[in-house]
């Protein structure tokens, strides 16, 4: 549901198989190939506007480990993160997993699923310690622009945040060029992890990248060593022939998203279903608040009943309880067909829907709030490093 149906392009699959029978089959640096980071930083510097060095890149199995690696080296016990919600969960649990606290910020579908600022600064207390930005977004396919990302920045500057950036789909937009963070953000506090997965249509192989500030590299470069020590020596040439070589395979398959994007929507528009296009990934979201009340049963009867399968709202947080995500990354014919399916069950679904409770969890929020005033010892914000003398490497 949430990867490409493309075959990887042949010149990487070869790159592969010549490193393979090269005997390039060791363990490599924990940061990763000079020359892959080198490759890295030339895109970065082209797609994401970040003109960074190889000292700084950390080459990572894939954007999961790259981001875990970081939350890991930011946040302990008892800290905050702000998240986008709706938003891909896995955030949410690997901040779990380390002992802090996921808090989610409003993304509505009244806004094209863009950040609501106001409800995101009212997220922030001292227990904060970071806030992450999604752009192009999974689940809604949301493309954060140039005044967004200023003021998420802004905000985390004068709160002592970091500020990291999921840039998984920056090869998947739609109109214009993609912006990073990085490109608008103080940099000495802002971390951009990227991946060959969805750009390239190398899931498998499990190759990303983190790009960091000085203070965090050692730090990021330990939990890497002990927690993966490199990652596979063939799947890094395999990436560095993707960030090296012709892009004329990734153009084709995001010229494809961008296609199936339109027809989805035009058809959607004509069934009487209208919804802001996505401006990047290969997600869209529709709010069926006016035919459903829980998206999980209907999205559960959906698959059992139409073998159609979409992922429910509430998978990626508690603002979109009555929305389900869309895969625009399968065959043209089965997406027309599943769409259709789709909007004539929550049709049929209209006159048993039931009203949507209002926002229980700000309710919750509301109670909680008192117990998050106070910040108990913590690793160090991004002012406290930013002097620090760099962390030798080897």
């Amino acid at each position: 549901m949430g990867e490409p149906n493309f075959p990887t392009p042949p010149h990487i699959v070869e790159a592969a198989h010549r490193a393979a029978r090269d005997g390039f089959t060791r363990y490599t640096e924990t940061q990763g190939l000079p020359s892959l980071r080198a490759a890295w930083c030339d895109r970065l510097k082209r797609v994401n506007g970040y003109d960074t060095t190889p000292e700084r890149l950390l080459v990572t199995a894939g954007a999961v480990s790259g981001l875990f690696a970081t939350f890991a080296a930011i946040l302990e016990q008892g800290d905050e993160i702000l998240l986008p919600d709706p938003g891909w969960p896995n955030w949410s649990m690997m901040a779990k997993l380390i002992g802090a606290r996921p808090i989610g910020y409003r993304c509505s579908p009244h806004t094209g699923w863009q950040p609501d600022l106001d409800h995101l600064r009212a997220q922030v207390t001292p227990r904060t310690k970071a806030v992450l930005v999604n752009s192009p977004g999974n689940p809604s396919g949301a493309v954060l622009d140039a005044a967004t990302l200023r003021a998420i920045s802004e905000m985390a500057e004068r709160h002592d945040l970091w500020l990291i950036s999921d840039e998984c789909y920056d090869g998947i937009v739609f109109e214009g060029e993609h912006l990073g963070a990085a490109a608008v953000a103080d940099r000495a506090r802002t971390v951009t992890i990227v991946s060959c997965s969805k750009t390239y249509a190398m899931t498998g192989w499990r190759v990303g990248c983190v790009a960091a500030p000085d203070a965090l590299v050692g730090p990021l470069a330990k939990v890497q060593q002990a927690t993966l020590a490199s990652v596979c020596a063939v799947a890094q040439k395999a990436a560095e022939s993707a960030l090296t070589g012709s892009q004329d395979a990734a153009e084709a398959m995001r010229l494809a998203y961008r296609q199936r994007r339109d027809e989805a929507a035009g058809l959607l528009a004509h069934l009487g279903r209208p919804i802001a296009p996505p401006g990047g990934a290969f997600y869209a979201m529709l709010d069926l608040s006016d035919c459903i009340a829980d998206s999980t049963a209907f999205a559960q009867r959906l698959l059992d009943q139409e073998r159609v399968a979409v992922a429910p709202g509430p998978a990626f947080g508690s603002q979109a309880p009555a929305s389900v995500r869309v895969a625009l990354c399968v065959d043209p014919a089965i997406l027309e067909a599943g769409l259709r399916k789709l909007v004539a069950a929550a049709e049929r679904s209209r006159q048993g829907a039931l009203t949507l409770p209002r926002r229980g969890a700000e309710a919750d929020e509301r109670l909680t709030r008192t117990a998050r005033r106070v910040r108990p010892a913590s690793r160090p914000r991004p002012s406290a490093l930013r002097n620090r003398p760099k962390v030798a490497r080897t």
